[in-house]
């Protein structure tokens, strides 16, 4: 059992976050008992109680046959609440509703957690309309001008380990491969993906360094065939100066969450 700043962990609160959390990722695949119970390495009849306990709470939802789960509307509505309390999601809202009206391009802001980053606010360009929100959703670090950007101003000692899992043809796949990337990264003073989150769009990404380490980031994305050499110089200068518009804009007095 493991052990934080000397206090024991407590196993079911661990497993009920490694449920919500494999439920979570599997998205629009719902999951069977049997394969819960397996992943997670449980006895089936805990696995069946825990999920019975979670639906009457509305943190699982089930079929009306009651033989498959999915996340529950309660880790929603716990989410929402994460992104209206947080100080700096409102800070920066406001800057990305301009450099979108600036550019005509999608704006980001990301959270790196993990080995990952978080999109926390997105403004959709009106020529490259998204079905699905990215708000909520996770993409790997070394896989996206955000993550990159966050990724530079950490040492390379500190990269996750090799193999990457590709997302496009243009991911990079090694340590080795990331590391020159991120030298770039620093000399220049931002990011650049091109093509190795999604094929088809490139983005620019600017860590926000009101904590150290950053945090959090901003980035444009483009598709490839509207990107000129003029686009990506003017997407350049908006997003820096968008960058130090919002750091000068932070105040102490928030609070330093870990």
């Amino acid at each position: 059992m493991s052990e934080t700043a000397g206090v024991r962990e407590v196993k079911s609160a661990a497993r009920t976050v490694e449920l919500l959390e494999l439920l979570a990722a599997r998205g629009d695949r719902p999951a069977r008992l049997q394969e819960l119970a397996d992943e997670l390495g449980v006895p089936r009849s805990s696995m069946y109680a825990l999920l019975q306990t979670l639906i009457t709470r509305g943190w699982v939802r089930t079929d009306t046959t009651g033989s498959l789960y999915g996340i529950g509307i309660r880790t929603l509505l716990t989410g929402t609440s994460y992104l209206d309390s947080d100080p700096r999601v409102r800070l920066v809202r406001p800057y990305l509703d301009e450099a979108s009206e600036a550019l005509g391009e999608t704006i980001h802001l990301a959270r790196l957690d993990g080995p990952d980053v978080a999109y926390l606010a997105t403004r959709e360009s009106h020529e490259y309309l998204r079905t699905i929100s990215r708000v909520g959703r996770r993409l790997p670090a070394h896989a996206g001008a955000l993550g990159k950007a966050l990724l530079a101003e950490r040492p390379d000692a500190g990269l996750p380990k090799g193999p990457y899992r590709p997302l496009t043809p243009h991911t990079h796949t090694t340590p080795e491969a990331l590391s020159a990337d991120l030298a770039e990264v620093r000399a220049r003073g931002y990011s650049i993906d091109r093509e190795e989150g999604v094929l088809g769009i490139t983005g620019f990404g600017f860590a926000l360094r009101y904590d150290t380490p950053p945090q959090d980031a901003i980035s444009c994305s483009v598709p490839v065939a509207r990107l000129t050499p003029e686009h990506e110089a003017e997407i350049v200068a908006v997003m820096q100066e968008t960058r130090t518009r919002i750091e000068s804009a932070t105040t102490g007095g928030t609070v330093n969450w870990r």
